[in-house]
């Protein structure tokens, strides 16, 4: 039997580690980059609405721009601190799955805990013999840290996390650079806004395995609800 060609294999190896499924060496895998975009266009499209409302229509471009930018800045920093802290209790987690596995006195506590563990399509298939392998590969194993810790990748992980909520500011803020009148800024930008959504939400489906236009007219449906919410409320 012939195996797959040579030049056949590349291809579908860089489509398997593009989706995720298998380790990367990025620092935040593709579907985490969209994701944290797609959060810092839904916040800076609701700063800028919520800017606009509470003004009464009033609003100049300078406060407008201050108000996107630096809200922005803030949730970024907010949400790098909680990706090293969900992190962090991942790792401790692990860590007492794994300590229960190894003190287990009954093996069918440490089967339970080992299949508690497993992403649920592979509990469902793995058996009992390979159960009590895994268990007994783990009984035998390095003796794990005490605590969890945060490495350096973490840290530039987090980096990348602000830096990506901060810079989907940017494309939404472009029309109060290029336009005197600040309601007609807001209405491009946030024309802006919900075409990126859709793109983001294309490329995110694309990678999770969902139907991408379907997710990417969600979060277009997502950011249209909120620009007529904004709207309705005098924005």
């Amino acid at each position: 039997m012939t195996g797959p060609a040579p030049g056949a294999r590349a291809p579908r190896e860089q489509e398997l580690r593009s989706s995720g499924l298998v380790p990367s060496q990025r620092v935040l895998d593709p579907e985490e980059r969209a994701s944290e975009i797609l959060f810092g266009l839904i916040m800076v499209i609701g700063i800028t609405g919520t800017v606009s409302v509470t003004a009464g229509g009033q609003q100049s471009v300078p406060t407008m721009l201050r108000a996107a930018v630096g809200c922005n800045l803030a949730w970024g920093i907010t949400d790098a601190v909680m990706y090293l802290l969900s992190g962090l209790v991942l790792r401790g987690r692990a860590l007492l799955a794994l300590r229960a596995i190894r003190t287990a006195a009954d093996p069918r506590l440490a089967r339970s805990v080992v299949l508690h563990v497993l992403p649920p399509a592979v509990a469902r298939i793995v058996s009992e013999r390979e159960l009590d392998s895994l268990v007994q590969r783990l009984a035998v194993a390095p003796e794990p840290p005490r605590r969890p810790s945060l490495e350096r990748d973490d840290f530039l992980a987090a980096l990348l996390v602000c830096v990506l909520v901060l810079m989907s500011t940017f494309p939404v803020v472009i029309p109060f650079l290029l336009m005197d009148e600040p309601a007609r800024a807001l209405r491009v930008s946030h024309g802006i806004g919900i075409g990126m959504l859709f793109v983001l939400g294309w490329f995110t489906g694309r990678h999770a395995g969902a139907r991408p236009w379907l997710l990417g007219l969600m979060m277009v449906l997502l950011g249209a609800a909120l620009v007529a919410l904004i709207v309705a409320l005098g924005g």
